[in-house]
């Protein structure tokens, strides 16, 4: 009985092992297959004569693979360190679920904090999203409301593009409407010209064209998951490589 027991726990632990074994192979591979595509999509956007200036998906197919690849100019995106404290508070209220007064205090200590002198005298500002975190008030349950909403990487006038920004970002555009949100992205998704935006606060808006994108693709596995890999990517400036893009 006792050696029935050993061998049977032996049996499941090398069951185990052989599953992550498979789960770490396929995941490589669909790293491998993803980071293609995206190189792929980069590649074709970089000798194009006219930049992508909103969200866009793009089908690509690398070794028999057929993947989605969204491009996102980073202008879609909330920049903490840029936007405005009315814009920021319409984010911590209605993105990160925070009381109007709670919201605005937060904003208010979120521009106090990218606003701190550093040692030569110039504003600090937050070197990466992650920085939010040592804004007092941000946990880490509020952070990861917000992540996906927000960009440190950006050097523009704190506005955001609305034909480049996702869902929830274009609800808070919205003031919490959600249908007009949906409208102007299934608008978008069409390939509607004209979009009407006017429902959206004018004062967050802004149409400008930008060179850094947020480029993710989804990779199909085998049982029926996704694998989604993102890259950060400025066209704009050359890699050391010399390939015409710079991933940071």
């Amino acid at each position: 009985m006792a050696l029935s027991i050993i061998v049977t726990g032996l049996t499941r632990n090398v069951r185990d092992e052989a599953r992550m074994l498979s789960v770490s192979r396929q995941t490589a591979q669909a790293g491998a297959l993803g980071d293609a595509a995206i190189q792929l999509v980069l590649q074709s956007m970089a000798f194009e004569s006219r930049a992508v200036d909103r969200f866009t998906v793009v089908q690509t197919q690398y070794l028999g693979q057929l993947m989605a690849v969204q491009i996102m100019p980073l202008n879609g995106l909330i920049d903490i360190n840029g936007a405005s404290v009315q814009l920021l508070s319409s984010l911590y209220a209605i993105a990160g679920g925070l009381s109007v007064d709670g919201a605005e205090a937060l904003a208010q200590a979120t521009v106090a904090a990218r606003e701190r002198k550093d040692s030569k005298g110039a504003a600090a500002r937050f070197e990466a999203i992650e920085d939010l975190l040592q804004v007092p008030g941000v946990d880490y349950s509020l952070y990861a409301r917000l992540s996906g909403l927000i960009t440190a990487d950006l050097r523009g006038g704190g506005k955001v593009n609305p034909l480049a920004a996702p869902l929830e970002v274009l609800t808070v555009l919205a003031g919490g409407n959600a249908s007009v949100a949906t409208r102007i992205a299934a608008d978008r998704e069409a390939g509607s010209e004209g979009i009407d935006t006017t429902a959206l606060a004018a004062g967050f808006t802004d149409n400008t064209t930008v060179r850094r994108f947020r480029i993710e693709a989804r990779v199909p596995m085998v049982d029926g998951a996704w694998f989604r890999i993102s890259r950060r990517v400025d066209l704009g400036s050359r890699a050391r490589s010399g390939v015409p893009w710079h991933t940071f």
